[in-house]
């Protein structure tokens, strides 16, 4: 019985989607640095950017200041805040009714900056006047020095008065939902409203103020 022999043995057919090895004399000097480390399915590489099993991120400590103001507000009653809300409106309504503006100068301090430097009215031009006349019941006056400020106004209040309600005495009035359109139709509207009063011709003279 004759012996097959690995020489006698017939080769293997070649691989075609096998690399060539270049043989060792011709494969040059090996690379220097560590060794490629094989991308992941999303690009990273994997098992070397993942964050550590059982590890969990350590949130940042806050100031003090920052301690100081939110153990402030876990301690304050639900209506301080409401009430420093209707605080801020009291003052402002204060100082419509005490510095009169509708008799002041134009250029009088605090004045508007865009109107002492250009001339112009700004979008909130008039609307200090525009609250004098309202709290003086003259609605017409009101809405010749801002019309848009007497438009709002109301759902401003209501809203305010939605919120405070809310949070200090926990009443549930009716929600008044703004949709996106809807802002961005008011939006619109004052913008018109800003650019229109500063127009020379008539009638768009009678808006400026």
């Amino acid at each position: 019985m004759s012996r097959v022999t690995s020489v006698d043995r017939p080769a293997a057919a070649p691989d075609p989607q096998a690399v060539p090895v270049p043989p060792a004399d011709l494969a040059g000097p090996a690379p220097v640095g560590p060794p490629a480390v094989p991308f992941g399915p999303h690009g990273d590489h994997a098992g070397s950017m993942s964050w550590p099993a059982g590890v969990a991120h350590q949130p940042v400590e806050p100031d003090r200041f920052t301690r100081f103001v939110l153990r402030l507000h876990a301690r304050a009653p639900r209506w301080a805040v409401p009430l420093a809300a209707v605080g801020c409106v009291g003052l402002g309504m204060a100082y419509a009714l005490l510095s009169n503006p509708t008799h002041s100068d134009p250029d009088a301090p605090p004045t508007c900056l865009l109107k002492l430097t250009t001339g112009l009215d700004c979008p909130g031009c008039g609307g200090t006047r525009a609250l004098w006349y309202v709290l003086h019941a003259d609605l017409p006056a009101a809405a010749r020095h801002h019309f848009l400020f007497v438009f709002a106004l109301p759902f401003l209040a209501y809203l305010f008065v939605a919120w405070a309600g809310s949070r200090a005495f926990g009443w549930r009035l009716p929600e008044l939902r703004l949709s996106p359109k809807v802002l961005g139709g008011f939006l619109a509207a004052w913008l018109f409203f800003s650019v229109a009063r500063n127009l020379p011709w008539a009638p768009f003279t009678a808006l400026y103020v």
